[in-house]
């Protein structure tokens, strides 16, 4: 069934979407999803597309079309071409779920956001579910706008947050200020010092862009680290916080929740989060080595 309650078509069609796209890990989930729910006449594509070719591809889906997951660039750009968007994802300012329904005329695509989700389930796993009073983030784009969404829902709307540069923060903080949250900006390189008092702190950097603060950062920390990057896995900042005495969570962990998320919505079915974690384990397997 969809979630519309009516029977789904056979043979439906879902896909990540993003330029660069080719490094993407939902193939491996949401396929793993469709093989242990028996929905075998399902297939999860990837499709390399850019902000100039985004709206082609949205006209060019038909009623086969079950679901797309976009990553960069496309989380914003894609809020311009939406019928629908879901107040979280409206709030966020990000869309990482398209939902299609209908084509041609009648086509209406929904825009929603499962990287909240993601983010608190990910946190949930290292024991943080709410009452988080000091929090942290680093990087001020879309990851960084469901990070403020995310941190809200656990308790802290007064966050810091650690950026290269001010004159990149604008998104970010008409996001912050349609959600309740302040919060404080403040340079990337003056952050190490004020991590140890926080509860939470998340990274949305690329990968290495925070070595050089992973080695300026001495303990003891007492909080929480969700580094969303997970190649390399571990990263150097997640290493340099276990050793200072913190807990970590790795950037695979959000990427599955996220991902169950997005295959409830796009299927209707309740995902099967072990298989789907098995096969991420797996895929990831070669990296870890």
């Amino acid at each position: 069934m969809t979630q519309q309650g009516h029977p789904a078509p056979a043979g439906r069609r879902c896909a990540v979407l993003g330029h660069p796209v080719g490094h993407s890990l939902s193939p491996v989930l949401h396929g793993a999803a469709y093989a242990a729910l028996g929905m075998d006449d399902w297939r999860y594509e990837v499709h390399d597309v850019t902000e100039v070719t985004l709206g082609p591809f949205l006209d060019g889906l038909d009623a086969s079309w079950a679901g797309l997951s976009l990553t960069m660039p496309l989380k914003h750009a894609v809020l311009p071409l939406l019928d629908h968007v879901e107040p979280l994802a409206q709030v966020v300012g990000a869309v990482n779920t398209v939902l299609p329904q209908g084509e041609g005329a009648r086509r209406v695509l929904t825009g929603a956001n499962t990287d909240v989700h993601g983010i608190v389930a990910a946190l949930g796993e290292a024991g943080v579910a709410g009452g988080v009073r000091r929090a942290a983030v680093l990087g001020a784009g879309a990851t960084a706008a469901s990070t403020l969404a995310a941190l809200a829902q656990l308790g802290c709307t007064t966050p810091t947050v650690h950026l290269r540069s001010a004159g990149r923060a604008g998104a970010l903080l008409r996001a912050a200020h349609r959600m309740g949250v302040e919060p404080v900006l403040r340079p990337l390189e003056a952050t190490a010092p004020e991590l140890a008092a926080a509860d939470v702190v998340v990274s949305t950097l690329p990968a290495h862009a925070p070595d050089a603060l992973a080695d300026a950062l001495v303990g003891p920390v007492r909080g929480v680290l969700l580094d969303v990057v997970y190649d390399p896995r571990p990263t150097a900042l997640a290493q340099a916080w276990e050793r200072a005495g913190g807990c970590t969570v790795g950037g695979e962990r959000m990427l599955l929740h996220q991902a169950v998320e997005q295959v409830r919505l796009m299927t209707g079915r309740t995902a099967p989060v072990g298989a789907m974690d098995a096969a991420l384990q797996a895929a990831l397997a070669p990296v870890a080595g």
